[in-house]
């Protein structure tokens, strides 16, 4: 993976030895560390085709976008669905395309009593009755989900305390469902090892991470949106993925100040959105800063056909080019035109191909990120008050019912 920043600013390298401190206490820093055995011993005593992962949020987006971007190039054995939603006209659809009679379920709540979790683990039943055989949970140790699960004599992994939701993706939370299926996760964990020895050795990825995040601290109240065009249908996922982990981390009160801080993250796929969000990109405030993912190598060899079509022959041009070399076209075209304007910060990711190892590194580079962000603004990434509030909310309403 190649980041290459378009915009400089004086590194606060600081604040490098202020994550390494912080790593001592928070959990996510070390997923890529872990002993993958019995995620992959369970993986393979696993008989049914259909892995349906129940959860939403961070219990589920980072496993659909691991999922989703090594899908679009790779055939897995066994499929694997999201039951992520109180929507009861998805829900249904969902639950219709898989088959029940050849599912295991994974009931992925931290809390152990997400409301849209357990409402879908209540409907679920009535289909398929709890047992050791189709039902497992990932939660919090001692949490009422355990409880649930000890009460059943099902399966259980545990998601460590000190890891948020939204940073969970790399633990049992994202290890299990993605290695039954057939993930290399080791060697997921060992993209996301790469960024984080690079980053804590101080090599290339210390300055590049440190550069961008003291950029975005420091420009935070003129340029507060954030916007990740990604150029390929397999960043889709990963792009909603990103929304809640900069939502949810960013979007806070300072510690010190009491001041309403806030990076507003919006995912764009290209080339689709150069037809749309690019116009306010390029004509709109400026307020936003662009960072532009792009994959080097798609292993994909479909061209245009050498053909002329009537009244079309201007368009000749494109014979030849295979549609990977388009889309990256495209993508530099706009990489260049955006150059050329004034106060619109920009930096390229480019990854090297599809696979584990490349959306590795990607997920914990973002983490690192926004880690470093969030102590440069003050404030702390890994609460959530704001949804919190809303969490109370809903259970009162649903109290009062009664």
């Amino acid at each position: 993976m190649n980041n290459k920043l378009f915009f400089s600013t004086k590194v606060n390298e600081a604040f490098s030895s202020v994550l390494s401190t912080e790593s001592e206490t928070v959990g996510f820093y070390h997923l890529c560390d872990v002993d993958t055995s019995e995620y992959k011993s369970y993986a393979q005593s696993i008989r049914q085709k259909h892995i349906v992962v129940v959860g939403i949020g961070g219990s589920a987006l980072g496993t659909s976008a691991i999922h989703h971007f090594l899908g679009l190039g790779k055939h897995f054995e066994k499929s694997l669905h999201f039951i992520d939603t109180t929507d009861p006209l998805v829900l249904n659809q969902k639950i219709e395309q898989i088959d029940l009679n050849d599912a295991l379920f994974l009931i992925i709540s931290k809390s152990g009593t997400t409301v849209e979790t357990i409402a879908a683990l209540k409907y679920l039943q009535t289909f398929v009755p709890i047992s050791k055989e189709n039902y497992a949970v990932i939660t919090d140790l001692a949490s009422p989900l355990e409880a649930f699960a000890n009460a059943y004599g099902l399966k259980v992994f545990a998601i460590p305390d000190n890891v948020g939701g939204r940073f969970s993706v790399l633990s049992a939370v994202g290890l299990v469902p993605l290695a039954i299926i057939g993930v290399d996760i080791d060697a997921l964990l060992g993209g996301a090892k790469k960024i984080k020895t690079s980053f804590f050795e101080n090599q290339g990825y210390c300055e590049k991470l440190l550069s961008k995040a003291t950029y975005y601290a420091q420009m935070s109240n003129a340029y507060n949106i954030n916007c990740l065009f990604s150029y390929s249908e397999a960043f889709r996922e990963f792009n909603a993925w990103y929304v809640q982990l900069w939502g949810e981390s960013l979007g806070k009160l300072q510690r010190h100040s009491q001041l309403h801080v806030g990076l507003t993250p919006v995912g764009l796929i290209g080339p689709t959105d150069q037809h749309s969000f690019l116009q306010l990109i390029v004509d709109g405030k400026r307020d936003k800063t662009v960072t532009v993912i792009k994959i080097k190598d798609f292993e994909n060899n479909i061209k245009i056909p050498d053909v002329s079509l009537p009244a079309l022959e201007k368009l000749d041009v494109l014979n030849g080019y295979g549609f990977s070399e388009l889309i990256n076209m495209q993508a530099d075209a706009m990489i260049d035109s955006l150059e050329q304007l004034e106060f619109i910060p920009l930096d390229v990711i480019e990854i090297e191909r599809v696979n584990e190892e490349t959306i590795g590194e990607l997920l914990y580079y973002y983490e690192l990120l926004t880690a470093l962000v969030a102590q440069m603004l003050d404030i702390n990434a890994y609460d959530q008050p704001g949804v919190e509030m809303g969490k109370i909310i809903l259970k009162e309403k649903m109290a009062g019912r009664n």
